[in-house]
Formats: structure tokens, C-alpha cells, sequence
């Protein structure tokens, strides 16, 4: 669904019945507007909630992030690998990637990155859908092209090789500061008619077989500001390749495994972490979760002719990033989530908009996306405030300060794990989710 309007969710306190903002004074407090808060995926999680002690700290606090209706199976699959996982957030696109990197593997007839990279974005649509990599595999088999319909959605890759339509959870915190799943709906953003036609080379014989077995790692956040999305994309990926193998491998092989860090991008562990995962002879790596790391490592993983394939990048830079064709992506552009966001802003009756936003391709890039679609939907420019902040600062005082002094009737914060502190600040000021 192209501009689809999505379902307006009014955050706790933030507006009348009607998704409304209430009026200055509307609480009986002393003359406070009530702000509705939204967050994005960054820290639109279980996460930022445990670093909050105080009962309702988040409540009512409303956002987007790439999100599909996960069936319980695959949940329960996922609890299998691990038992300790609190959410899914992007284990769907990393079980993907790994899906179509190795339906894209055996369609090609080899292991080699930049022979089976071709195939990519064909595994997504045209021919004959398949739910699982068994299915696909005995249509492949056959002689047949797969249409791989994923557990994150429908794919459809475009011709840089990312989601022309993508499903969005629109996630709200409880008085418990976790998300509340009874309040979560799913919604699609983008055109399927937006997909690539070429489908790639023509394929292998059915029944080739490969000495080299498909080899992936994995530069996923197991530290730094987005460690809350390890292990959920840990276990995708474990997942993925588990079932993989137990349907027969690839061209003959099991796949493997090399498992990796990418830190945050104020460190340099992607690099290392890259540089270990090269001299291992990976085919794939999947990952970073970050925008802003991928841009550090992306260069010398394509120029190695190893194809690079995030579940959890969205920034728009990718989609024209000089990748020598071997950049690929299950999570969908900002361009995508930017319209989400808007779209249940402007739902929630809110006139005025103040965005604070990380300062990184991430943060910046969904910002200016979202600044777009909201001028787009009517509100006028000097109706949005803007402010880039550093995830590193000792305090966030003086953009708190400016959102205080606007007074919008929303307040977007994009980031991750320094959300935390920026919501305390809020909080304590009045213009926070929280509501006495």
C-alpha cells in the first residue's frame, strides 16, 4: 500500500478521546501542555524500559519500527535457540538474509559472492512462492524459480537490492515500561510494484554441487549502544542456518557459521571484527545493525567481493551507495519508515513537531525523511523544530532545553541507547511520556 494511513495509537495522557492534543491547561497541573512522544526503532524496545525504576516513566510513549506479525511458531523457534530472548526486533530480517543469501547460492551453482550476488534480488519475487527455505529449495530442485516470501514480509527487492514494501510495527510502552503487545499493530508502507524485474542469470542445473561450502558471519551488536538487538538477530541467524542444514545445506554443503561483534560506531570492532571474518573466507556478512557502522566497513567488505547483506540498516545513503552490486538489505529504507512515522503523527491530531535525532546517518536521514512527509501531510515549516544531538554528550540540558521552549505538541526522539537519559530529561521537565 502506497501513503497507507496508519492507525492512529493517541499516547497515554497526550489527547482527548478523539487522538486530539489536549489543551494547554487540559490536565488540571497547573497549565502544562501534554506531549504526545514517539519514538523509532532505535529504541522502540523492551530495552529502554529497564532503565527506567519509576512506574509509567513510559507510558503511552508510541513509535515505528520495521516489524512484521511474527507467526508463534517461528517465535517459538527463535525461544529454542534461546530461551533468554525478551523481543524479536530484526531476528526476522537477519533469519532472511541468510534465506535468500543461500537460495541465491544454490540457484547460482556456486558459493562465490559475486556469482550468487546476481541472484539476490530474483529470490524475492517473480516465479513460483515459498515460505520456508525447504519449500524453495525443492522448487530450485526442480528446476524451478522461487519466489521467497520471508518471515519479515514480503521482500520484493528494488533494483539496489532492499524491500520495496515493508511491514511496520507500531509499538506502544505500558504503565510497566515494557511494550504493551496488545496495543501493537502492523502496517505496510511502499509499492511491490516498486521491485526490480531482472531476475538474474540463468540458473544452475538443478543437482549442482559445490567442494565449497557456504561460509557467513555474522557483525551483529553484541556491544556498544544497539546490544539490545544481539541477540535476537543472534538467534535469527542461528536459526536460519540450523534449518538450512537440516534441509540438506547448500550445493551439497552445511552451511557455516563465524560469529562476530560490531560494537557501536564509537569504537573500532566492526573493523576489527571485518578484518578477522575476510581472512576466514566468508561468502556473507551479515550486518551491522548500525547505519553509521556499515558506512565504516562497507567499503572493504564489497571491495573484498564478499557480499554485505544488514537486517537492521534504514538509512537512505545504501540506496545509491557505490557497492560494486554486493550491498543488500531485508530492513526497509527511512524513505519507508519516515512515511510511517508521519503518517501516526499526523493521525494523532498533532499540529506542532519537535524532532530530536541522533547525530548519524541513522538519526539524520530518518529525521529529514520524516520532516518531509510531515510538510507533505500539511504542517508548515516553522510548525517543525529540529535538533542533532552527540550520543556522547555528559548531559542533553541544552536540546532538552529548546524542545521545553517550543512547546511542541509532539516530540520525536531518534536514537538508541542514550534515549534513556534524553526521556529522564523530559520527564523531569514536564514534556516527557511520563504523567503524574
Amino acid at each position: 500500500m502506497t501513503g497507507a494511513a496508519l492507525l492512529a495509537l493517541t499516547a497515554c495522557g497526550g489527547g482527548d478521546e478523539g487522538g486530539t492534543p489536549a489543551a494547554e491547561g487540559g490536565d488540571g497541573g497547573g497549565g502544562e501542555k501534554l506531549v504526545n512522544v514517539y519514538g523509532t526503532d532505535g529504541n522502540m524496545g523492551n530495552a529502554l524500559g529497564e532503565s527506567f525504576t519509576t512506574e509509567g516513566a513510559l507510558a503511552g510513549m508510541s513509535g515505528t519500527t520495521p516489524l512484521t506479525s511474527l507467526s508463534s511458531d517461528f517465535t517459538d523457534r527463535l525461544m529454542a535457540i534461546d530461551p533468554n530472548l525478551q523481543d524479536f526486533n530484526y531476528a526476522g530480517e537477519t533469519y532472511d538474509a541468510i534465506i535468500v543469501s543461500a537460495l541465491a547460492a544454490l540457484l547460482a551453482g556456486s558459493t562465490e559472492p559475486t556469482e550468487f550476488a546476481p541472484y539476490i534480488n530474483g529470490v524475492t519475487f517473480g516465479g513460483e512462492a515459498c515460505e520456508d527455505f525447504a519449500s524453495c529449495k525443492s522448487i530450485i530442485d526442480a528446476g524451478g524459480n522461487p519466489d521467497y516470501n520471508g518471515v519479515s514480509g514480503p521482500l520484493a527487492f528494488t533494483e539496489p537490492g532492499e524491500p520495496a514494501v515493508a511491514s511496520f510495527g507500531i509499538l506502544q510502552f505500558g504503565e510497566d515500561n515494557q511494550i504493551d503487545s496488545d496495543a501493537t499493530e502492523f502496517e505496510l508502507a511502499g509499492d511491490e510494484d516498486a521491485a526490480a524485474s531482472d531476475e538474474g542469470p540463468a540458473p544452475a542445473p538443478p543437482g549442482t554441487t559445490s567442494d565449497d561450502p557456504l561460509v557467513i558471519g555474522t557483525l551483529l551488536p553484541l556491544t556498544g549502544n544497539l546490544a539490545f538487538l544481539g541477540p535476537p538477530e543472534v538467534a535469527g541467524a542461528r536459526l536460519a542456518v540450523q534449518e538450512i542444514n537440516d534441509s540438506g545445506g547448500v550445493l551439497g554443503q552445511p552451511v557455516q557459521l563465524v560469529e562476530g561483534d560490531s560494537g557501536d560506531a564509537s569504537t573500532d570492532t566492526a573493523s576489527q571484527t571485518v578484518d578477522r571474518l575476510l581472512q576466514q573466507n566468508v561468502d556473507v556478512i551479515v550486518g551491522a545493525a548500525s547505519s553509521g557502522v556499515s558506512l565504516t566497513v562497507i567499503d572493504a567488505i564489497t571491495r573484498a567481493g564478499v557480499v554485505q547483506f544488514s537486517p537492521a540498516n534504514t538509512s537512505d545513503q545504501f540506496t545509491t551507495y557505490d557497492d560494486n552490486g554486493l550491498y543488500f538489505r531485508t530492513a526497509p529504507p527511512d524513505t519507508l519508515q519516515a512515511r510511517a512515522l508521519s503518517d501516526l503523527i499526523i493521525n494523532d491530531g498533532n499540529n506542532t513537531v519537535g524532532i530530536m535525532a541522533l547525530n548519524d546517518p541513522y538519526g539524520t536521514g530518518l529525521m529529514e525523511n520524516t520532516v518531509e512527509n510531515l510538510q507533505a501531510a500539511g504542517l508548515s515549516e516553522d510548525s517543525i523544530q529540529t535538533l542533532t544531538y552527540d550520543p556522547q554528550a555528559a548531559n542533553f540540558d541544552s536540546e532538552i532545553q529548546q524542545m521545553v521552549e517550543f512547546n511542541p505538541d509532539a516530540l520525536v526522539v531518534i536514537g538508541f541507547e542514550e534515549s534513556a537519559r534524553i526521556i529522564e530529561g523530559l520527564n523531569a521537565e514536564g514534556i516527557g511520556p511520563a504523567r503524574d
